[in-house]
């Protein structure tokens, strides 16, 4: 089940896209949001070469990033390559950032050796009891870096938005999954599809999701994400989407809340599948 010798006892969750523009690095923020909001220590991996997720997390440009952990994935090395994430400041709980490099998309090669793959997991390992889940902000290709990221993963979300040729992305992904599952990772397996920037008052919109939904059935995973622009303000202001004003941003705070519910109860990460959000977060969506 992975490489000999590694084990992974934290919760681990790739967030995969094969088609760019439909929101996965937001939907990594809004789920590590959510996630520092219920106080599960949380380790989110930049895994991509646009390395947006880092920016979104108010982390500023590291010696150490996750290009040197995949270069050499020993302990020293991916530590300096974990800082915590600015959203922490003047709060309390864990939110670390494996600082992502436009140089990972040197890693990002068509046919990666078996060696290669594992590299994500064996530096986990190191770090692996300081956290209950790693989130993986993964490359929009099938690459070597997403297959690095599921190799070192229990569950894969894949975001996908009510179009006709991302429903057609959404397929391909799940079919590598079951890929890689069956060839390198039997541990792995889908979370489900996260539906992205919907307008639910659009036909097309509604006929896409209908669509995923006889195609994927219970995969499809609710709520759908409405079209916002508070998640884009407080993604472009480097802060957690729990704190920003306004009813629309609690609105999809909620809704990341559900889609968290359901990694941490397929994670089985204990109390916090139940726990109830700490008040100085709920404070802070008001201020």
């Amino acid at each position: 089940m992975g490489l000999p010798g590694y084990s992974v006892a934290v919760h681990v969750l790739s967030v995969s896209s094969l088609k760019g523009g439909v929101g996965k690095t937001t939907v990594t923020l809004g789920l590590a949001s959510a996630a520092f909001a219920r106080g599960v220590s949380t380790l989110v991996v930049d895994l991509d070469p646009q390395a947006d997720v880092s920016t979104g997390m108010d982390v500023p440009v590291a010696a150490v990033n996750v290009a040197d952990v995949l270069a050499s994935p020993k302990e020293k090395v991916v530590r300096a390559a974990i800082t915590p994430s600015g959203w922490t400041r003047g709060r309390g709980g864990v939110v670390d950032v494996m600082v992502g490099s436009p140089a990972a998309i040197n890693f990002d090669g068509p046919h990666p050796s078996v060696r290669d793959i594992w590299k994500l997991e064996e530096a986990l390992a190191h770090v692996e009891a300081e956290y209950d889940l790693v989130l993986v902000d993964c490359a929009p290709s099938l690459n070597a870096l997403t297959r690095t990221a599921w190799a070192a993963s229990d569950r894969v979300s894949v975001v996908t938005e009510p179009g006709l040729f991302s429903v057609a992305a959404a397929d391909r992904a799940l079919r590598a999954i079951e890929e890689i599952r069956r060839g390198l990772s039997p541990r792995l397996q889908p979370l489900g599809i996260i539906v992205n920037r919907a307008r639910m008052q659009s036909l097309e919109h509604q006929f896409r999701i209908k669509e995923l939904r006889d195609m994927f059935g219970p995969l499809v995973l609710s709520p759908q994400l409405p079209e916002r622009t508070s998640l884009q303000q407080a993604q472009g202001a480097a802060k957690p989407l729990h704190v920003w004003p306004g009813e629309s941003a609690q609105e999809l705070a909620r809704m990341f809340d559900q889609l968290l519910d359901r990694v941490l109860r397929t994670g089985r990460v204990g109390e916090f599948a139940t726990s109830e959000i700490p008040t100085q977060m709920q404070a802070g969506r008001s201020a």
